[in-house]
């Protein structure tokens, strides 16, 4: 089974929850932006959370279904079709062979997830499914999708078109995955001190968590970069290059500020003043050029209990998921 791209998106990589164990030969992590939805999109069809999903953006791709799939769109809103019809996000959807999924119309969020019953039939590089750009590898042919490509399923034990109705080009699965409150305040991003916080000023301190930063245009899946007022410093010195990770906020020497996502560096030589806490990376990835967004310190045990309460969330989410899908088979 299969589905070929007709037409390609801006970017659509296949990505999974990251390569991890390898940062010690300067190869980061990557993996999906918004690993919630990625994660919520392959239990709506039954799969392990670590399979690979395909990420995209707007403008984003149309797909031609070779075979009958079982599907999951989540994330950003981008008004998915099928056959031009209108279909529900958040649900498992059966779709029928040489249906054509589109997203012709941006409504909301920066980024979109599809995944496949049984996953996408690509081998692994360094433990991951992920696409790495800039090494190549990874991923389909270790770069974004282009027109004609063939991603291949793999196999599956579903009997997919029994759950097909007559004469219907896809069928939606009458359960849904909430989101909670992972997406409630979407502007709205906490963080916890980092280990330079104290560089900064008073008055600056107080600034980054009372000011509007906006989204700078030429941010991208490496980092955020950040426009605001220019935080100050007690004092300006070299610091020795230190690791950092997704959510890292770093002060670069304009004031500005930058927040590391997936495919951030392995390490860094600027002040690191902050880390968003785990929980909230979600809604940062989110959202867009653009967009403005501020940020609200908390304390690292809030910060483990708000991560904790979304991990039983989609623990829960999980086993309802399998269930459901049982008892339909």
């Amino acid at each position: 089974m299969s589905v070929t791209v007709i037409k390609p998106g801006i970017l659509d990589t296949l990505q999974d929850p990251g390569r991890y164990g390898y940062s010690h030969w300067g190869i980061n992590p990557g993996g999906v932006m918004d690993t919630y939805a990625a994660r919520v999109a392959n239990m709506l069809v039954g799969n392990d959370s670590k399979e690979a999903v395909l990420e995209v953006h707007f403008p984003a791709p149309q797909l031609l279904f070779e075979q009958h799939a079982l599907i999951a769109v989540t994330g950003a809103d981008l008004s998915a079709t099928l056959n031009d019809e209108l279909v529900p996000m958040w649900h498992p959807v059966v779709v029928r062979k040489n249906t054509v999924l589109h997203f012709p119309k941006w409504q909301q969020g920066a980024r979109c997830y599809l995944a496949v019953h049984g996953g996408f039939n690509i081998p692994r590089w360094l433990d991951s499914y992920s696409t790495h750009l800039k090494a190549g590898a990874g991923g389909f042919a270790g770069r974004k999708l282009e027109k004609a490509d063939e991603l291949k399923f793999k196999d599956s034990m579903l009997y997919v078109p029994g759950l097909l109705p007559d004469g219907k080009d896809y069928r939606v699965l009458k359960w849904r995955a909430g989101t909670g409150k992972t997406y409630e305040h979407p502007n709205e991003i906490c963080f916890v001190k980092g280990h330079e916080w104290e560089l900064l000023t008073p008055a600056a301190q107080k600034e980054l968590q009372e000011n509007n930063f906006s989204i700078h245009p030429s941010s991208d899946r490496m980092g955020y970069q950040l426009r605001g007022a220019p935080l100050q410093v007690t004092e300006h010195k070299e610091l020795v290059s230190s690791g950092v990770s997704f959510g890292t906020m770093q002060l670069l020497p304009d004031g500005q500020l930058i927040v590391l996502m997936a495919d951030h560096q392995t390490t860094g030589g600027y002040p690191r003043v902050g880390h968003v806490v785990s929980s909230h990376l979600p809604r940062l990835a989110q959202l867009r050029p653009g967009d403005a967004l501020q940020f609200s310190l908390t304390d690292i045990t809030t910060a483990e209990e708000w991560w904790l309460a979304q991990q039983q969330e989609l623990h829960i989410l999980q086993e309802a998921c399998f269930e459901h899908l049982n008892q339909l088979v």
